[in-house]
């Protein structure tokens, strides 16, 4: 084309008017000539494309108002169909004899209908031969008998779509057949329209109503643009088939049922079939864009991003007081006596330091007296989230989460794990394509070792979307389910396979329902505003859940339950209105690395029977508490970071026996751990937990099975006493630990530190409740407080700096031995009337109080004890009235003498001592243990001292 030709625009619209022969020979002048015939593509291409009665807009139906890539490819594609059928048959011979002179016989074309040269299909394919094209025109064709296809041909319907109907029941015996623009409806004999058991057939821009459609393996079919209304598609043991862009509406069954293994034996088609999916454009993912699903909700500014790595704090504020039963102090600053409460607890009235440690210094005291200042180092939390801090929770702030929590692409979780990945490019069975599944009864099923890959489908308003039972495996890859009567997705009895990319919500049901020992991979899914959970885990259920954001259901997010045991890592569960992950009835589970936030109920929720292993999640700005171990709930809970939610950290009620070690509960707004007897009977917990779902099939109440699996996970050792060990307790509203149970509990080695109210309060015990070797520091009122009837054993602890006692005990069985009581603001230890107390070989120092107080008529045995002598103006021992009941024996009274006087915690060093503690059968992680908090005592004197000789302190 010369420069000085017409302008390029004139020259488009010039071969706007050109036929499609003329184009392409147009596009064969030269390279100019065409890139300008390549250019037509929004305006000649398209009218050509959209202008062809065959054809239907190629994003049909999903997305037809979108835009092809390229309507020249889309035209091009359906030029092609009607000579693809055909691509791998023989040549035609015109004689057996002469096989030098072959040549191929020209196809025939034989009109059917009123005036042409056949009345009925019937008789034109009495006359057809190999590969010859019936033409159908418009009318509707009734066949009174089955109709055999014996010969390869292809059957067209003349005119728009719905000119023609074609009343049959078609058999096809030969190795291929093409139907194209017909609309298919059963004969009066038979419901089956078309059936196939061992040839290739293919649909083009098709409408079938009210029958079925059967495919048999080795017989391949490969359907496009085609309608289903009402009619049931039936592929039993095929190798191959395709279903493209086709819609499925108004089911009364199943709209695609694949059935059976794939058949090994394979027809011509197999292979052509394998290359044309290969070539054509995958949706699987890139890095470079990401599939972005239409949520098309109301509060769609409430999903994450699946690249998000902070978690924004929206409204979030302080950890919320603590009920009226646990006061905070008062504000009062430089008050240097304590006041004592109505339950005989000194409370110093100080104003708060930054991180709940204070400064024992007596800020208004007598420039006479000298002051008193504790410079040791208190253990304090260890670090999280791979090794930042988490401070009080700040509006508008965020946390900055580590790798192993930050939400990956599809892309990257496939090129991570190459089982997946084998799984997302497979192709057997059934691969069903950019289709319509809506307003019906079912969508696909597939049973008894089918096999079946589903990409970029809609399935709306249907019952259910997928069904995957005996053995079968299925692919599903970026659909989108909503609106289903029942779940969206359902495995049993040993279904599996790969559920990825998908957007699942909006279901009466769970998103995705597993049992019966089901075992898919769940992956980088969006499951939320369910009616119910997103997905749930049953009846010997497994599966790896990993990488999903599931958010917004009205129930549990995940619940697992009749002994499902599912591995759950690495997903985002937050804003669900209970649980994020609900374990009950016997349910398992590996739950790991998982951000849980924002739930309207405890974000996880452990009951019945439930014994999961809950490790190393970020469960966090829940309404309610962060974990909930409710009546007979059981497992392992190790490693999580519990923060900032509005209730307790770990709530654990009645007959529960859980492990609770190396966890870091911090910023919640009521107690840390609170341990909780329901034994009367009362099932009103806070936040209303323990709804029970129904999880049968059609909805009614069923009996489950009780088939129970060999139970050999080393990660569940036989617990008999509920367990609190190696977890850092600190900054929550009210006491760290909170004791109110009527059974034996075990609290070990616990860093409980800076706390709103006690450190531990212990209100009713009549088990054993054993403290041993915890480090309770720097709370805001006692260290530790025991109620009346309680029986606790106190022993190798570490209790300092707390702004109250170190410890107040009204019990009638309380054992406190080898303990550190030092530095505490109000009494080292004060024992109330009518309390039962042994006090054997601890060390004990406060700073303005007693070292031990004995109120009224206690009952003590005092013994072995070494006693620090505080202010010179407090005695190291109290005791109000004449108390007989009260026996000291063998105690060490340390007064300051000299200046050279010094006090060391040397022998042993300072507690708490994690070599010599009694832990139970599980212990912490090696790097986790809680270090010695504090060397040695020393007391030195400066000068210009009166006569009483104060002393100054000092724990190194």
């Amino acid at each position: 084309m010369e420069a000085g030709g017409l302008p390029l625009e004139l020259w488009r619209m010039i071969l706007a008017y050109l036929h499609l022969p003329d184009l392409g020979r147009c596009s064969l002048v030269c390279r100019a000539w065409y890139e300008l015939i390549l250019s037509l593509d929004s305006t000649r291409w398209r009218q050509l494309c959209l202008g062809c009665t065959e054809c239907r807009h190629p994003n049909w139906p999903n997305q037809p108002d979108v835009e092809p890539e390229s309507w020249r490819e889309a035209f091009k594609q359906h030029y092609l169909a009607s000579k693809t059928w055909t691509k791998n048959a023989l040549d035609l011979e015109s004689s057996v004899c002469f096989s030098l002179f072959r040549r191929r016989r020209e196809r025939r074309t034989l009109s059917v209908g009123p005036g042409h040269e056949f009345d009925s299909l019937g008789s034109a394919l009495a006359m057809a031969s190999l590969y010859d094209r019936i033409v159908l025109f418009p009318g509707v064709y009734e066949e009174q008998g089955e109709i055999i296809l014996k010969v390869p041909v292809e059957i067209v319907g003349h005119g728009k779509l719905g000119e023609v109907a074609l009343l049959a029941s078609i058999d096809q015996h030969c190795s291929t057949t093409r139907l194209c623009n017909l609309i298919f409806m059963p004969a009066w004999f038979s419901p089956i329209m078309y059936k196939t058991t061992s040839g290739h057939v293919q649909f083009d821009n098709c409408n079938f109503e009210n029958g079925h459609i059967q495919v048999h393996g080795p017989g391949t079919c490969q359907v496009k643009f085609c309608t289903f209304k009402n009619t049931h598609v039936f592929l039993h043991n095929v190798p191959l088939c395709v279903l493209e862009n086709c819609e499925f509406v108004g089911s009364e069954n199943n709209s695609v049922t694949v059935e059976g293994h794939p058949s090994a034996d394979k027809n011509w088609a197999y292979k052509y079939l394998l290359g044309l999916i290969k070539s054509s454009p995958s949706l699987l993912p890139t890095e470079d864009s990401d599939f972005l699903m239409s949520l098309d909700l109301e509060s769609r500014d409430q999903a994450w991003s699946p690249r998000t790595c902070d978690i924004v704090i929206e409204g979030s504020q302080s950890p919320t007081s603590p009920a009226s039963s646990s006061p905070k102090p008062g504000s009062k600053a430089g008050s240097q006596e304590a006041e004592v409460g109505s339950d005989g607890e000194r409370v110093a009235q100080t104003p708060d330091s930054s991180d709940g440690g204070l400064s024992p210094s007596g800020e208004d005291e007598d420039e006479d007296q000298l002051t008193y200042r504790l410079s040791y180092q208190v253990q304090g939390p260890r670090p999280v989230l791979g090794g930042s801090f988490l401070g009080p929770p700040l509006p508008g702030a965020s946390i900055q989460l580590p790798s192993c929590l930050v939400l990956h692409s599809l892309q990257q979780e496939l090129q991570k794990d190459k089982e997946a990945m084998a799984l997302a490019s497979s192709v057997q069975g059934c691969l069903i394509r950019k289709c319509l599944f809506r307003d019906g009864k079912g969508g696909v099923f597939v049973c008894s070792y089918g096999r079946a890959k589903m990409e970029g489908n809609i399935f709306r308003n249907l019952t259910y979307a997928v069904r995957c039972i005996h053995n079968s495996k299925i692919v599903m890859l970026r659909n989108d389910i909503y609106r289903c009567r029942a779940s969206g997705i359902f495995l049993r009895l040993e279904g599996g396979g790969l559920i990825a990319g998908n957007n699942i919500y909006h279901n009466a049901e769970a998103g995705v329902d597993i049992r019966k020992k089901s075992n898919p991979l769940i992956l980088c899914n969006q499951i939320h505003h369910g009616l119910r959970s997103g997905i749930v885990v049953l009846g010997n259920g497994k599966g790896v859940i990993r990488n999903n954001q599931i958010f917004s259901n009205k129930e549990a997010g995940i619940y697992i339950l009749y002994h499902g045991n599912p591995i759950v890592s690495g997903n985002h569960i937050f804003k669900g209105r209970a649980a994020g992950i609900a374990v009950n009835e016997n349910g398992k589970g590996l739950i790991t690395e998982n951000v849980i936030r924002e739930n309207q109920w405890g974000g996880v929720d452990i009951r019945r029977g439930g014994i999961p292993v809950l490790r190393s999640n970020l469960i966090c700005f829940g309404y309610s508490d962060g974990v909930v171990v409710g009546d007979e709930g059981k497992g392992l809970i190790e490693g999580n970071t519990i923060y900032a939610n509005k209730g307790c950290g770990v709530w654990m009620m009645s007959s529960s026996l859980p492990h609770v070690t190396s966890n870091h509960v911090s910023y919640n707004g009521l107690y840390g751990v609170a341990v909780f007897s329901q034994k009367d009977g009362s099932s009103e917990f806070p936040g209303g937990h323990g709804v029970q779902e129904n999880f049968s099939e059609d909805g009614d109440a069923i009996l489950w099975e009780t088939e129970l699996e060999k139970d050999d996970d080393p990660l569940r050792r036989p617990i008999t006493v509920a367990l609190v060990e190696s977890n850092s307790i600190n900054h929550n509203g009210a006491s760290g630990l909170y004791v109110q149970s009527s059974e034996a509990l075990h609290v070990i080695t616990n860093v409980i530190h800076a706390n709103g109210d006690r450190g531990i309060t212990v209100a009713q015990s009549s088990q054993l409740t054993r403290v041993a070797n915890n480090s309770i520091s720097c709370n805001r009122q006692s260290g530790v407080k025991v109620e009346a009837q309680c029986k606790v054993e106190l022993r190798g602890n570490g209790i300092y700096d707390n702004r109250g006692h170190g410890i107040i005990t009204k019990g009638d069985s309380t054992v406190v031995i080898e303990n550190d009581i030092i530095g505490n603001r109000g009494s080292g230890l004060q024992l109330l009337p009518r309390s039962d107390t042994k006090v054997i070989k601890n060390r004990i120092h406060s700073f303005r109080a007693y070292g031990i107080a004995v109120r009224g008529r206690a009952k003590a045995l005092v013994q072995e004890n070494i006693i620090f002598q505080g202010k010179t103006n407090k005695t190291i021992f109290q005791q109000i009235s004449n108390n007989r009941e009260c026996i000291m024996q063998n105690n060490k009274f340390l007064v300051f003498k000299k200046k050279s006087d010094t006090w060391r915690l040397m022998n042993p060093p300072a507690r708490p001592h994690l070599e010599n503690s009694l832990r139970g059968p599980s212990a912490a992680h090696s790097g986790q243990k809680v270090t010695a908090m504090a060397t040695r005592i020393s007391a030195r004197v400066e000068g210009g001292y009166h006569s009483n000789r104060s002393i100054f302190c000092t724990i190194l």
